[in-house]
This record gives C-alpha cells, structure tokens and sequence, in this order.
C-alpha cells in the first residue's frame, strides 16, 4: 500500500480549482477526448443545479492522459485512492484519480479520471457492459466547454448519496428529458439496483 495518508481537512486547505473555463483555456490543444465531469457537469448542463464546487474534475480516455500532461508541463501529478496519495505514476494501474499540483505551493488544481475506453467509445468502470461513444457522451457549453451527459454524471453520484449528491440529482431531473431519465433508470438498476433514485425515475417516466 505504502503513500500517505490524507484526511479531508487536509485536503479542503490544499485544494483551489480551476474553473471548467480555465481548464478549457489550458486544454485547448489536446486531441484526446477529455470533459468535465461530476458535480460541474451538472452545473453546465442546466442552471437550476448550479453550486458552489470544492474542486473540478474532469475525464479522458486513459491513453490519452499523457496529452493532458504535455499540456500542463509546469505541475506535478499524485495518484489518490482509499484515503491515501502516492507521487505519480506510483499505483497508476489501481487508481484512476490522478490530482494536479503546483510545486512551489502543493496547491491541487485539477482531479483527472482516466477512464477505460475500447474504439472511441467510453466504458462505465463500474459495469463494462454500459458503453457509448464519445460523441453522445460529451456535451458542450454555450462557450465550447465539454461535460458529460447528466445521466452518466448521475450514476456516478450514485455511489455514495452524500448531501450534495442528492441535491444534485432533484435540481438536474427537471432538465432532463424522458430519454435521459429511462437510461439512467436502466443503468441504475444494474450497477445499484434498490438504489432509491430507480423508483423516482420510474414515476417520472410512467
């Protein structure tokens, strides 16, 4: 196991995100298909689940993440996983997170996901069997900034139900239309089935 530990006070002094606009800024070379996900996500895709966020994540397809790296050759990079933090590329093939820092400060900027891909399409790490290709997973905003459809950002957030997560769940669904409500009902109900948001989708959709 080894790495360091980190507790959440810790963590809520080192981080300072970037915004989604300032990511996009510092991207905008890169060819691999990256996008905003988790509660930012959300945020950009309808305004009614806009909120204050402690950091910003984003995903890209894990061979591509040597291109987010060139693209910010002024920082460092630490894999985290289970409560503990290792120097990159220390556990890179066990954990998916990987967090920006800057040097001079140990200030933490950005949370990057590598992802499982096959062909162009993304493939959800909790169920290989949930797939779509890259160009119905990724949405963009009025300003050019891509982020995952809602419904992929909600399965995520499933997992844990923490406050914010059901709260971003009741301000999004208003926003989301039928087809989007029946897939994240279907998804749901294979990788968290019983999970209380299944029987809401269900009377949405009846």
């Amino acid at each position: 196991m080894a790495g360091r530990s980190v507790s959440t006070s810790e963590i809520d002094k080192r981080w300072d995100a970037w915004t989604p606009a300032e990511v996009a800024q510092r991207l905008s070379g890169v060819a691999a298909s990256w996008y905003v996900a988790a509660g930012w996500a959300l945020h950009l895709f309808s305004d009614s689940a806009a909120r204050e966020h402690a950091d910003t994540e984003i995903a890209i397809p894990a061979e591509g993440f040597n291109e987010i790296m060139d693209a910010l050759p002024d920082f460092e990079w630490d894999v985290v996983g289970d409560g503990r933090i290792w120097p990159f590329p220390e556990q890179r093939a066990i954990h998916f997170q990987t967090w920006l820092r800057e040097p001079a400060t140990g200030i933490y900027r950005l949370d990057v996901f590598r992802e499982p891909s096959i062909d162009e399409h993304w493939v959800c790490r909790r169920d290989a069997t949930i797939t779509l290709p890259y160009r119905e997973l990724i949405l963009h905003s009025s300003n050019g900034i891509p982020y995952v459809i809602p419904e992929v950002a909600l399965l995520f957030k499933a997992k844990h139900l923490r406050p914010k997560d059901a709260a971003d769940f009741y301000n999004v669904l208003p926003a989301m239309d039928q087809a989007r409500r029946s897939r994240l009902h279907s998804w749901l109900s294979k990788v968290h089935p019983g999970h209380p948001w299944i029987e809401i989708l269900a009377s949405c959709n009846s």
